[in-house]
């Protein structure tokens, strides 16, 4: 018998309201480059500030006359809302790479405002010495402002949100398994988050200016680090300052990015009994050790070191941006060795932990998915065993444990799809793997073409787009954005 099938009525007024309180948000951080222009004396501020006006007009227009007959948005609004915003950001955020005097076409220009917001870090530009201060300002903004969020963003400054949808954008936006409230209701929780997140921000923009770098240099790179985004300035990057204070003070700062932000708040109220029982944050710096271990040894058996740098700060700082998905590089790493670019892309693989601005599928799963293995391998020996996954002494529940197995698994098929795609572009091998990689774990680091030196500009312009994809899929941890795809989200 032929059923006919029911398609639920979204809640798209209610959207599109929202979606233009965004992007009046977005266009206030469009005075952010429209003030350093003029600051600088720079002619970019007229395409600031023709695309700021035109981005507040639009979302003025959008939540000023659509009136939606009702307020609340429940699981799919959610779910569709936090996708579509983190896409309208991109689409109004390219468009001042288009206008200024060195323009982009639109694939580099889309591809470059993703990675911004999505803190990849993977650029199309070859060279950024001769942009100007304010468009060297947006791209900082713009993967500070994705760094901790959009969408938690927006929490923050419209409490209305807190009943209409707002936990749960919260959790398809925030990264990790489970979200942990700080406070009774989901705006004052972001509201926690942020201030940390600003508080850091501003303490690293000082210290950085107490060394080597100028004031804008330090916003810039503190930017890029707190957000673990990795944009500089540059063309150079951070070994443009040949500072080994530079390394010291963005490695610790790139590992406070690393951790979550609701266990900065806890150690903050003086919870420090928190870090010391947090199973994830303990394997979080086993891992930096162990693989600080593992690149000496590899460097040293390539015999590819200078001086001291290359045996200490260097190993740790690159270890450090990986693990986090900054994508800073002290140095050409490809030149360590193909023990060391193996070992860079298993930590593009899990990267920090959950609840942090890093990408990668997230040291957590790795902890879930380990303790499972080994309780399967000895329920082989014995079958009649009950066996349960604990992390940070809680027992967690076969459903999460089905769902990071899932997750893992769908994860590495993404890869996997999207490097094959991308050879079937006219990418060569490793680089169409390493940067579908690279992308989906929000690392932004290159190999081959895209490499040190290199830059994504070489790719044809389908692979930027599905490299775009990969950024946002990995960005909101694939079931945000899978989920779209699935004809049953569409029905009743």
């Amino acid at each position: 018998m032929y059923r006919h099938k029911t398609y639920r009525v979204i809640n798209m007024p209610m959207l599109l309201r929202v979606a233009g309180w965004l992007m009046m948000i977005e266009a206030l951080f469009m005075l952010i480059p429209f003030v350093t222009c003029v600051y600088y004396g720079e002619s970019d501020w007229k395409p600031f500030a023709a695309v700021g006006a035109f981005t507040a007009g639009t979302g003025f227009a959008l939540s000023r006359y659509i009136r939606p007959k009702h307020h609340t948005m429940g699981k799919r609004e959610g779910f569709l809302l936090t996708a579509m915003v983190w896409v309208v950001f991109s689409v109004f955020g390219m468009l001042p790479f288009m206008f200024c005097y060195h323009s982009m076409d639109l694939s580099n220009a889309f591809f470059e405002a993703m990675s911004g917001f999505t803190t990849t870090g993977a650029s199309v530009l070859r060279d950024v010495s001769h942009m100007s201060h304010g468009v060297h300002i947006w791209r900082a903004t713009m993967q500070w402002l994705g760094g901790m969020g959009i969408i938690l963003f927006t929490l923050a400054v419209i409490p209305m949100l807190n009943s209409s949808g707002g936990m749960l954008m919260f959790n398809a936006e925030v990264t990790g398994i489970t979200h942990d409230k700080l406070r009774p209701r989901i705006s004052e929780t972001a509201k926690a988050l942020w201030l940390i997140y600003i508080v850091l921000t501003i303490i690293l923009i000082l210290l950085l200016w107490a060394g080597p770098m100028s004031l804008f240099d330090s916003i810039c790179h503190a930017f890029g680090a707190i957000s673990t985004g990795g944009y500089s300035n540059y063309n150079e990057g951070i070994a443009m300052f040949h500072s080994v204070y530079v390394k010291v003070v963005l490695t610790i700062f790139m590992f406070a990015g690393g951790v979550n932000f609701s266990l900065i708040f806890r150690t903050m109220r003086g919870e420090f009994a928190a870090l010391r029982r947090n199973d994830v944050f303990l394997t979080y710096v086993g891992i930096i050790l162990f693989m600080y271990a593992l690149f000496v040894v590899g460097i040293l058996t390539q015999g590819k070191w200078d001086g001291w740098q290359d045996l200490t700060i260097n190993p740790l700082f690159q270890i450090v941006s990986t693990l986090t998905s900054t994508g800073f590089t002290p140095t050409n790493f490809e030149s360590w060795g193909p023990l060391v670019l193996a070992l860079v892309m298993a930590m593009m693989m899990f990267g920090a932990c959950a609840g942090s601005t890093s990408g990668g599928a997230k040291i957590d799963r790795l902890l879930f998915l380990i303790k499972n293995c080994r309780n399967e391998i000895y329920r082989c020996i014995y079958p009649h065993a009950i066996m349960s996954v604990r992390v940070n002494g809680r027992v967690v529940s076969p459903d999460i444990v089905n769902k990071v197995i899932a997750f893992l698994c769908i994860y590495m098929l993404l890869i996997l799809l999207g490097g094959t795609v991308l050879t079937g572009m006219g990418v060569p091998l490793i680089d169409a793997f390493f940067s579908a990689f690279s992308c989906m774990s929000n690392t932004g680091l290159g190999a081959g073409i895209t490499g040190f030196g290199g830059s994504y500009d070489m790719l044809p312009d389908a692979a930027k787009w599905l490299l775009s994809l990969l950024m946002l899929t990995g960005r909101l941890e694939i079931f945000t954005v899978l989920l779209l795809f699935a004809p049953s989200f569409w029905r009743r």
